[in-house]
C-alpha cells in the first residue's frame, strides 16, 4: 500500500467524521447541544460546554483534513517518478505531409 492511498483513506475518514459534526449541529439552537439542556438544572456536560466541543471539533477536522489534502499532495509530487511510455516509438515511421500542387497564376 503506497503512501499516497494512506493519506486518501485518512481524508475520506477525516471527511466522513467532519460531516458527522456538521450535521449534530443545529444552526439554530437544536440539534444535540439543546437536548443536553432542556430541563433542570443539572446537565450532562452543559449546553455551553456541548457547543464549544462541537464547534472546536468541527474546526480541528477541519484543519486535519486540510493538513491530510496538503501532505498527500506533497507526496504525490515527490513520488513522480519518471516512468518509461508504453508507446512503442522505435516502431513509428513518420509520415511528411504531401505539399500541394503549385498552381499556375496564369489561367484564365
Amino acid at each position: 500500500m503506497t503512501t499516497f492511498s494512506i493519506f486518501l483513506i485518512l481524508i475520506v475518514i477525516v471527511s466522513f467524521l467532519l460531516v458527522v459534526v456538521i450535521m449534530v449541529q443545529n444552526p439554530k439552537g437544536g440539534g444535540l447541544s439543546s437536548s443536553f439542556g432542556g430541563g433542570g438544572t443539572q446537565q450532562l456536560g452543559g449546553v455551553k460546554k456541548t457547543t464549544d466541543f462541537l464547534d472546536k471539533s468541527t474546526w480541528t477536522l477541519a484543519t486535519l483534513l486540510l493538513v491530510l489534502i496538503l501532505l498527500s499532495n506533497i507526496d504525490l509530487m515527490n513520488e513522480g517518478t519518471v516512468q518509461d511510455s508504453k508507446v512503442d516509438t522505435e516502431n513509428v515511421q513518420l509520415e511528411t505531409p504531401a505539399t500541394p500542387a503549385a498552381e499556375d497564376d496564369n489561367q484564365e
